[in-house]
């Protein structure tokens, strides 16, 4: 199966739909994207795909917040 590139508008609606997905995570494995990307660092949690996708997207959630939080500080 073929993985498809999303494209979105704005910062903010990446930034939605990667929590939207950490939190499937957070539900499946009932652990927060924090405790288990710090885990993850560790090599405490593997290497699964799964597990190396929510990493991705974690790391993707912080600096997309990191964008946004530039952004307005600079247009204040």
């Amino acid at each position: 199966m073929r993985k498809q590139t999303v494209r979105y508008t704005t910062p903010l609606d990446a930034l939605i739909a990667i929590a939207k997905r950490l939190g499937l995570n957070e539900g499946k494995y009932r652990i927060e994207s924090e405790e288990f990307y710090h885990r993850y660092q560790e090599g405490e949690m593997g290497d699964d795909l799964e597990f190396m996708e929510w990493a991705r997207d974690y790391r993707d959630y912080l600096n997309l917040r990191q964008e946004i939080t530039d952004q307005l500080r600079d247009a204040a």
